[in-house]
């Protein structure tokens, strides 16, 4: 098993104001005091750095199922205290460590393994239930952590990666993935179902601190020569190996990547890079409405945040929603301050949430998570196309951004 430094100090953001002082941190406090009836929940996400675009979109989804589950339940609400771990291991501890001398109640943590992994323990430490949909790696339902659960992990996207390719009818596939904890765990899963599906596969993994991933998409072009394409690591990477791509234009049907792509900021930004490729998500985008779940989350979306969530948002909104109603049932029950928050999730199940069932086994794992994968069209906009019961609309293939 992997070891995680527990080291550190932290440095976060305030909303309001930098309220800076020597020796000490900023935490970034949505309410500063939970009154009598209220529960107070943690938030460790990185809202700065590297990660901010991700961490950001994955707070916002957790803002809505607040402000969706204070509306229906103002005797009983729920207060976010948040704090920035910049994605850094270190922050991200010490950030627990704020929130557990506040008197959280549980908190919602991490956009990235290697820092869901400390922070987790850290949890542990102060007895402080801890969920995450951004702690993928194999590694985190290895500890025997009672107090740890995720919504999504390494197998799911696995699966949906692997059925887009078998949709499609894809037979060899060039996996490019940064040596990161998760990113390396889901480059070896996915080389591993797919050969046996009896696609032909080749593995290029690349340092995180890369920038030019030419000499890598020349091997894909050259070498391999691949139907498709599977990038494997986060925001900057894809941009990187897109542009790559873009340049030396391999002779390629499909591009996919799993987690943190598609996004209406992406798009956004990017819009010449991100035409037909496809990314995990939950929902259209813009949202299709199959459901009044789904309105109610968009709607409240758009009058928070004026814009558009992605699947990073959508996935914390339905794990956040888990949260809160389990708070209220270990509350109602006398157990919230006995520790029976962590068994009173292990009974949960959220059949109707965005993500479809929601259940944890003795480990803290989803074991029902499958990722839904979606399609940029040129104008930006993001169907869902696999798994057919989900699909919006049917995938371009062959479909490249050039």
């Amino acid at each position: 098993m992997k070891q995680f430094a527990l080291r550190g100090r932290l440095v976060a953001s305030c909303a309001a104001a930098a309220l800076s002082c020597a020796g000490a941190a900023t935490a970034l406090t949505v309410s500063t005091a939970a009154n009598a009836g209220e529960s107070r929940v943690g938030v460790e996400l990185p809202l700065t750095g590297s990660l901010a675009q991700a961490g950001t979109e994955m707070y916002r989804g957790i803002q809505v199922a607040a402000d969706v589950y204070n509306r229906r339940n103002p005797q009983n609400r729920v207060t976010l205290v948040a704090i920035d771990d910049e994605s850094n291991p270190a922050k991200a501890v010490a950030a627990v460590e704020k929130l557990a001398s506040q008197n959280v109640v549980a908190i919602a943590g991490a956009a990235n393994s290697n820092c869901a992994g400390p922070a987790s323990e850290a949890a542990s430490k102060a007895g402080i239930v801890y969920v995450t949909s951004g702690g993928t790696s194999d590694d985190m339902v290895r500890r025997g952590l009672k107090n740890f659960f995720r919504v999504s992990n390494t197998p799911g996207y696995t699966k949906g990666m692997v059925g887009l390719f078998e949709q499609l009818g894809v037979k060899s596939v060039s996996i490019v993935y940064s040596t990161k904890d998760a990113t390396s765990d889901l480059a070896q899963q996915l080389d591993s179902a797919l050969k046996a599906k009896g696609v032909a596969t080749s593995l290029h993994a690349f340092d995180p601190s890369m920038t030019d991933f030419k000499p890598i998409v020349n091997k894909v072009k050259l070498q391999d020569k691949s139907d498709a394409m599977a990038m494997i690591g986060y925001e900057n990477d894809y941009v990187g190996i897109l542009r790559a791509a873009k340049v030396l234009k391999p002779n390629l049907k499909a591009i996919a990547a799993p987690w943190a792509f598609a996004s209406p900021k992406m798009a956004a930004s990017f819009p010449d890079l991100v035409p037909n490729v496809y990314g995990a998500t939950v929902l259209a985008s813009p949202a299709d409405y199959r459901s009044a779940d789904q309105r109610e989350f968009s709607d409240t979306y758009q009058r928070l945040f004026k814009t558009d969530s992605n699947y990073q948002s959508q996935t914390s909104f339905a794990y956040a929603q888990l949260l809160f109603d389990a708070i209220a049932r270990a509350q109602k029950a006398g157990t919230l301050d006995k520790g029976g928050l962590a068994d009173t999730l292990r009974q949960s199940a959220g059949d109707g949430t965005f993500l479809g069932k929601i259940s944890f086994d003795t480990r803290g794992d989803n074991p029902g998570y499958v990722a839904h994968m979606g399609q940029f069209t040129h104008d930006g906009k993001l169907a869902v196309v696999w798994p057919a019961d989900y699909a919006t609309a049917k995938p371009v293939y062959p479909g490249v951004p050039w």
